[in-house]
C-alpha cells in the first residue's frame, strides 16, 4: 500500500482538522454523552471505532475473548475512513461516545488538540516501557504524554533472494576453496621440488577431480552469505557488477522509486522533522550537507539501473521479485504474508530473507520510515479505565494471533510473530524513523515525494532540499523563510 493509501485511510484534510478544533473549543460539553445504553443496565459497554476491515475477524474474536472474563461489553464498530477524526470529534458531541478507537499515529497531535485522546498507561506497577517496542511509544508520544497503546507497525526493509544468494555463496565457497588447493598445491611442489622428490610425488599421486564434490557446512554458507549481503548503496553496485546472473534475472535491485514510503530511508537519519516524537516544530532540519550527499546518492542509482517511473509500482515489483527476475527489493511488512501465501499456492518458488536497508554510505546510516498504529481513549470517555483495559489486551496480550488474522504486525515487545522475517522487521522498525505529527507540517509528504521525483530525474539535489526547506519553514514560521546557500562539495574517503 502506498503512503498515500495509508494517510488516507483515516484522512482528514488540514481544514478538516482546524474544523475539529474549533468544534472542540466552542464551549459545547458533553453532557450529552451516552449515560445509559441498552445493554448498560447490565455489562458495562465499550465501544471501539476501527476503519480497516482487515482488523473485523481479529477485534471480533478479541471482544468475545475479553467479554468472557469481564464485566464488560466490548462492542467493535467498523467506521468510514473518509474524514474518521472529525466524525469521531462529532459523535463524541453529540453523546456517542466512542470509548477509544485506532488511529495512525501521525493523526494524534490533530486527536489530543481536539480532546480526544487522553493519556495511556498499564494498570499496577506494569510500564509501557515494558511491554512495547521504543520506536511504537516515541510514535504514540506527544510532548511528554504517551497518547496511544501501541498496536501493529509499519516500515521498510531489504527484501532479497535468499536461493540466490545461497548459490552466490556456494560458488564463491568453491571458487575460494579451488585457489586455497591450488595455493597449497604450489607450495607443496615447491617443497618437493627443493627435495628433489617431485618426480616420485607425482607419480605416486592419483589424478584429483573435485570440482562439484565439496561439502560446506550451514556455517560456513550462512557466514558467506552475510558477507554477501549489502550493507550500503556502494555494497549494492558491487554486487551487481560481479553477479554472474541466472538467465531469469532481469535486475539486482528494484524498488517503487514513486512511493515515498520506499524511498524515505535515504534522508531518514540525514534530516530532522520534529524530533524523536516528530512533534516538536523548534527541531526541523531538512537542509543540511548529508541530506545533499544522501540525495546525490539517490539520483546516481538512477543512472546505474535505469528504473523507468512511468512504469512501476509496489505490486508490480513484489509480483516480479516473485517470479525471480531481481535480487533486492525495498518493501514493507505485508509482503511477508503475499509471499507465504505464494509459497503455499506454489507460485513463490524461492527462499527469501530480510535486512536492514543499506546505508548511504559509510559515513550516513539510512533510516526507514515507520507508521505505527495506536489505539486511543476518548479523553471524553466515561469508561476509560475498561476501555484502557481492553486496549491493553488487544495490544499486548491476545496480539498472538495478530499477524495470522490481518497481517499486521504487533508492536509489542516479545512476540512470537511465527517468521524469521517479520522478526527482521521488527528489528528494522526499532530503528526506524516515526513518521512526524505536526499539523504545521501535514503537507511535507506531497511537497518531499516531489522533490524525490524530480531528483530522481535529474534535478539539483542541493537545490531541491533547500527549496523544500523553505517552504516547510514558511509554513511553520508563518513568515517568508530562507535557507544559506550550501556549498557543498562531497565528503572525500580516508587515504584519498
Amino acid at each position: 500500500m502506498s503512503l498515500k493509501k495509508r494517510l488516507t485511510a483515516v484522512g482528514i484534510t488540514a481544514a478538516a482538522a482546524l474544523l475539529i478544533l474549533g468544534v472542540a473549543r466552542s464551549g459545547r460539553t458533553v453532557g450529552e454523552r451516552q449515560e445509559d445504553t441498552l445493554f448498560g443496565r447490565g455489562k458495562e459497554t465499550v465501544y471501539l471505532w476501527y476503519t480497516d476491515e482487515s482488523l473485523t475477524a481479529y477485534l471480533s474474536s478479541a471482544a468475545v475473548k475479553y467479554n468472557e472474563s469481564h464485566q464488560v461489553r466490548v462492542v467493535p464498530a467498523l467506521e468510514p475512513g473518509l474524514e474518521y477524526l472529525e466524525r469521531i470529534n462529532t459523535s463524541t458531541l453529540e453523546g456517542n461516545v466512542p470509548d477509544l478507537y485506532i488511529l495512525s499515529h501521525d493523526m494524534l497531535e490533530k486527536a489530543y488538540l481536539a480532546g480526544l485522546a487522553g493519556q495511556a498507561a498499564l494498570a499496577g506497577d506494569e510500564a509501557m516501557e515494558e511491554a512495547y517496542m521504543g520506536t511504537g511509544l516515541s510514535a504514540a508520544s506527544y510532548k511528554d504524554k504517551i497518547l496511544g497503546y501501541p498496536f501493529y507497525f509499519e516500515t521498510s526493509a531489504l527484501l532479497y533472494n535468499k536461493t540466490y544468494l545461497r548459490d552466490m555463496a556456494l560458488s564463491q565457497l568453491e571458487a575460494e576453496a579451488d585457489i586455497a588447493e591450488g595455493e597449497a598445491a604450489q607450495q607443496q611442489a615447491d617443497a618437493a621440488q627443493e627435495a628433489g622428490t617431485l618426480q616420485e610425488d607425482m607419480e605416486a599421486s592419483p589424478e584429483g577431480g573435485t570440482e562439484g564434490g565439496r561439502v560446506f557446512s550451514e556455517e560456513q554458507i550462512e557466514a558467506k552469505m552475510q558477507q554477501l549481503l549489502p550493507t550500503t548503496l556502494e555494497d549494492i553496485k558491487t554486487f551487481a557488477d560481479n553477479y554472474d546472473a541466472p538467465e531469469q534475472v532481469e535486475g539486482v535491485f528494484k524498488w517503487d522509486v514513486t512511493d515515498i514510503f520506499y524511498n524515505y530511508f535515504f534522508l531518514g537519519n540525514a534530516i530532522n522533522m520534529g524530533g524523536q516524537g516528530g512533534w516538536d516544530t523548534g527541531q526541523i532540519d531538512i537542509y543540511n550537507e548529508n541530506a545533499i550527499e544522501s540525495m546525490k546518492a539517490y539520483q546516481e542509482l538512477n543512472q546505474f539501473f535505469s528504473i523507468d517511473t512511468g512504469e512501476i509500482n509496489y505490486d508490480k515489483v513484489l509480483d516480479e521479485f516473485m517470479a525471480g527476475k531481481m535480487v533486492f527489493t525495498i518493501a514493507t511488512t505485508d509482503a511477508v504474508f503475499k509471499l507465504e501465501q505464494a509459497k503455499d499456492d506454489g507460485l513463490f518458488v524461492y527462499d527469501y530473507g530480510i535486512a536492514p536497508t543499506p546505508d548511504i554510505n559509510e559515513n550516513i546510516p539510512s533510516g526507514s520510515l515507520s507508521l505505527t498504529n495506536c489505539v486511543v481513549i476518548n479523553d471524553y470517555s466515561q469508561n476509560r479505565e475498561a476501555a484502557a483495559d481492553f486496549a491493553r489486551f488487544i495490544t499486548s496480550e491476545y496480539n498472538g494471533i495478530l499477524f495470522a488474522r490481518t497481517g499486521k504486525v504487533s508492536a509489542a515487545k516479545n512476540v512470537d510473530y511465527g517468521y524469521e522475517a517479520l522478526g527482521e522487521f521488527a528489528r528494522e522498525y526499532g530503528q526506524s524513523v516515526p513518521m512526524p505529527k505536526m499539523i504545521e507540517t501535514s503537507n511535507f509528504w506531497v511537497k518531499l515525494e516531489v522533490a524525490f521525483s524530480q531528483i530522481w530525474n535529474g534535478a539539483d539535489a542541493n537545490g531541491k532540499l533547500k527549496e523544500l526547506s523553505e517552504q516547510v519553514m514558511e509554513q511553520v514560521t508563518g513568515s517568508p523563510y530562507e535557507e544559506e546557500y550550501l556549498e557543498y562539495a562531497p565528503r572525500q574517503e580516508e587515504g584519498t
